[in-house]
């Protein structure tokens, strides 16, 4: 079901207006969830790290044994070519997906060589710049590589994703700050988490149980270059509550100010706005 509301499918090497039909019900990516994307994000007239994201959904293929078909800057032209179908001023969100056609002798291995690959373009609006969330505990965790396949952005993760998410809102909240395996914080149910104190940024050292954002890694580069210390360390619950502010970062809203932490109140926000300053003048200068 698409949530946004103009939509553009590249499939079976063209462009194609609307959300189309592209896979069969016999496809291993539907019965045994052997598919991947990635996310990347058309605002302003800018795409930020587009190419980035579609070397990253090559590697997340990789991870899952599906073999990638289209090379990275292949993937750059087609998406600009699909893109030159929106006006500038929309936001539109760009996902590069593949997924296995085939499985192997025993249908549960996705075949080499056997790849099913599509595009969706999807106009959605970016979050307003001053929109803020709350977020609270959850009792999902995000698993390990012996577990799942951490170093994908695979659909197969994002159940337990949603498992986090709805607990999170069935409680009032916005948003879910997770756990990883040994119970310190990893992330949020949809993004990569900031916490700022005294000035200093610090986030969770990726440990290989969450997804290092592309967006993530971008606004650690731009703050140290501003002068501000970023320190990616072993961060605990305790920590996000002695924050003096919690922001996250993540592709669909690039940065999410947040105002609230299982009863703690985050009242000013200017490294949050600082980081959202940063980021936007370095898109205007990278398109």
């Amino acid at each position: 079901m698409a949530f946004g509301k103009s939509i553009r499918t590249y499939w079976q090497g063209r462009w194609h207006d609307g959300d189309l039909a592209v896979m069969n019900a016999a496809d291993h990516g539907i019965w045994q969830g052997s598919s991947v994307f990635d996310g990347a994000r058309h605002f302003d007239g800018m795409c930020p790290d587009l190419d980035l994201h579609c070397a990253r959904v090559n590697r997340s293929a990789e991870a899952l044994m599906i073999t990638p078909t289209c090379a990275p800057e292949d993937m750059v032209a087609i998406i600009r070519q699909g893109l030159s179908g929106f006006r500038k001023d929309q936001a539109v969100y760009i996902r590069p997906m593949y997924w296995a056609l085939h499985g192997s002798d025993l249908g549960i291995a996705p075949q080499a060589g056997a790849t099913g690959f599509a595009i969706s373009l999807e106009e959605v609006a970016m979050p307003a710049a001053d929109f803020a969330t709350t977020v609270t505990r959850t009792r999902f965790r995000r698993p390990v590589l012996e577990d799942a396949v951490c170093n994908a952005k695979a659909g197969c993760l994002y159940p337990n994703n949603a498992r986090m998410l709805v607990e999170a809102q069935a409680k009032g909240f916005g948003n879910a700050l997770v756990a990883d395996a040994l119970g310190n914080l990893a992330e949020s149910a949809t993004a990569n988490v900031f916490l700022v104190k005294d000035g200093v940024v610090f986030t969770p050292v990726p440990n290989g149980t969450f997804l290092s954002g592309i967006t993530r890694a971008r606004h650690i580069a731009n703050l140290r270059a501003d002068g501000v210390k970023v320190v990616e360390t072993v961060l605990t619950f305790d920590d996000a509550h002695a924050a003096d502010e919690i922001f996250l970062s993540g592709n669909f809203a690039k940065v999410t100010a947040v105002k609230a932490f299982d009863g703690t109140e985050y009242r000013h926000r200017p490294m949050t706005e600082r980081a959202r300053r940063l980021y936007w003048d370095w898109a205007a200068t990278a398109r």
